[in-house]
């Protein structure tokens, strides 16, 4: 796999909300594609769970950095990342479909997680359990720590300087 084009991020502004809007929508078309609703339906469905996730984050999340990502200027995704004392918890990361499979997701969390080491911190993330990024977190060394109905709380350990030369 190819390196992807230099990956930014930027924070995200009221004029990003029809993008947000792509992106979240994205991450559950597999999910609607099972049921039997009209596309008006489910675009009803993900303008309001959208909009009240959004809402959501800014609410309980409201020192976190609501990032767009951008790859070549282009926008590709979202990342939401609140900076605790004890961890880098990850509210939310999520690229669009077009743009899955290019680096782009590993290359944010290799940052996250090279960020988060240089302050001693882990890396927090809640992931569903049919989301097929999964694999991703395991093989960058996220661990399961908590499970739900739905999600398992996975961590990346904090590595020093000489973890990181021998992973």
């Amino acid at each position: 796999m190819s390196q992807p084009p230099a990956i930014t991020l930027r924070p995200a502004t009221e004029a990003d909300i029809p993008l947000l809007f792509r992106i979240y929508a994205g991450t559950r078309e597999t999910e609607l594609a099972m049921l039997p609703w009209t596309p008006e339906q489910k675009h009803e469905f993900l303008v309001m769970q959208f909009h009240c996730q959004h809402i959501d984050y800014h609410q309980n999340y409201a020192d976190a950095a609501f990032d767009v990502v951008e790859c070549a200027g282009q926008p590709v995704g979202r990342l939401y990342l609140h900076r605790r004392a004890e961890s880098h918890h990850i509210i939310d990361i999520a690229i669009l479909p077009e743009h899955r499979g290019a680096g782009i997701g590993t290359r944010l969390l290799t940052d996250v997680i090279s960020e988060a080491d240089l302050a001693g911190k882990c890396v927090a993330i809640h992931v569903e359990k049919h989301n097929p990024a999964l694999r991703l977190y395991q093989r960058l060394g996220f661990v399961e720590q908590g499970d739900s109905d739905f999600h398992f709380l996975m961590e990346h350990p904090p590595q020093t300087p000489a973890q990181t030369q021998t992973s």
